[in-house]
């Protein structure tokens, strides 16, 4: 458990301590899927770019007087083939990335909704109520986890 969720000894219960810390798990498993999705995205586009240049420096800047003559350029270069592979690969694996990505968010935004949704439960006691601004300050300046309201 993180030290600083440890440390709120008397103004949350273990349950509570408990969801803040899986809040923040979520929270870091979702910026690892963002920072991936944000890699292949960069890969995408710098192999899609190579390709292009490929495609124009060695096929169609040479054979550029028939589409035949380039369609046959293409076909006949094996690096022709293997870029194309390579960048519809990337593409499939950016998407595939961008859906866990959006899993990840919406798993950490439901619990985030969750505890604030459930905060009057939480926080029962007089004094608990009266600090739990504390716990929120402590999750935004430590985690960046918003627990005022539910809006992202």
């Amino acid at each position: 458990m993180e030290n600083s969720i440890k440390m709120l000894d008397h103004r949350t219960d273990n349950a509570t301590r408990q969801m803040l810390e899986n809040v923040v798990k979520r929270k870091r498993k979702f910026e690892k899927a963002k920072s991936r999705h944000h890699m292949a995205i960069f890969a995408t586009i710098a192999m899609a770019s190579a390709f292009l240049v490929y495609l124009y420096t060695g096929v169609i800047q040479e054979y550029s007087y028939s589409f035949y003559a380039m369609f046959s350029a293409f076909v006949r270069k094996s690096a022709s083939v293997y870029f194309l592979v390579g960048t519809v690969s990337l593409y499939g694996l950016m998407i595939m990335l961008k859906e866990q990505r959006d899993k990840k968010e919406k798993e950490y935004h439901d619990l985030r909704c969750e505890i604030v949704d459930r905060s009057k439960d939480l926080w029962k006691k007089e004094d608990e109520w009266k600090s739990r601004h504390i716990v929120f300050e402590m999750m935004k300046r430590e985690f960046d986890i918003n627990l005022y309201h539910e809006k992202k």
